[in-house]
């Protein structure tokens, strides 16, 4: 049945394509077409007519076919491997894929919290500003503290 389709399927291809081929060029694309002369049987609109009509006829027979053998193809598929399709025996299929010893992940060390970008560089303080003086309670700040710079502020791009 499915050859019977597909058979058809491809002649009706064949004949859309020669009759799309022999259509009256509108826009002249290759230079042909046309020739609006006297002669003929079938001359100017009514040739148009004709030529129309069978490209919808092989347009819609060929959509009819392609779901047949979509139709077809389906019923037939399998929800096995092609492996079963071979007729391989189920001893000799590999219970999982053979992958290289690869070492164990090591995420990158934790920063306390802080984003993995590097921080934004600290504003030059300015020329004219006096220094402020470090209040005499303040302890100062053991040299193996690491001392965090501020969050950056989420930069919004300018609206257009």
């Amino acid at each position: 049945m499915e050859n019977v389709i597909l058979t058809v399927h491809l002649i009706l291809a064949v004949l859309l394509t020669g009759v799309v081929l022999l259509q009256r060029s509108e826009g002249g694309g290759l230079g042909m077409g046309g020739g609006g002369g006297a002669g003929g049987v079938m001359s100017g609109r009514q040739a148009a007519n004709a030529m129309t009509r069978l490209t919808w006829i092989f347009g819609i027979a060929i959509f009819c076919t392609s779901l047949g053998l979509t139709v077809l193809a389906a019923r037939q598929a399998t929800t096995g491997s092609v492996l079963d399709q071979l007729g391989v025996p189920e001893s000799s299929q590999p219970d999982a894929p053979a992958l290289p010893g690869l070492p164990a992940y090591t995420p990158p060390p934790a920063t306390g919290g802080n984003p993995l970008t590097p921080p934004a560089p600290e504003p030059a303080p300015a020329a004219d500003a006096p220094e402020a003086a470090t209040p005499a309670t303040e302890a100062p700040a053991p040299a193996a503290e690491a001392v965090t710079p501020p969050a950056a502020e989420p930069q919004v791009p300018p609206a257009n």
